[in-house]
């Protein structure tokens, strides 16, 4: 188990964090996890994911959003 650590921030910093936060009890830790998610590698599976979705882009096995909208009526 890793050591829990204190950092400093600016309160500007501590701000932006808290208005992150999802829901009150969310900790500081978890909102920064969320924001690093995105620069973190991909995993396999979302990798192959990728792929097959490329795959059938390119086989034209999607529908567009006026085709569906059209479709509704809307």
């Amino acid at each position: 188990m890793a050591m829990a650590t204190t950092i400093q921030i600016s309160e500007k910093l501590m701000d932006t964090l808290r208005d992150r936060k999802m829901y009150e009890k969310e900790s500081y830790e978890e909102v920064i996890w969320d924001l690093l998610e995105d620069t973190m590698e991909l995993s396999e599976e979302t990798k192959k994911n990728i792929a097959q979705s490329e795959k059938e882009i390119k086989e034209g096995k999607t529908v567009t959003l006026d085709k569906i909208k059209k479709e509704l009526k809307l």
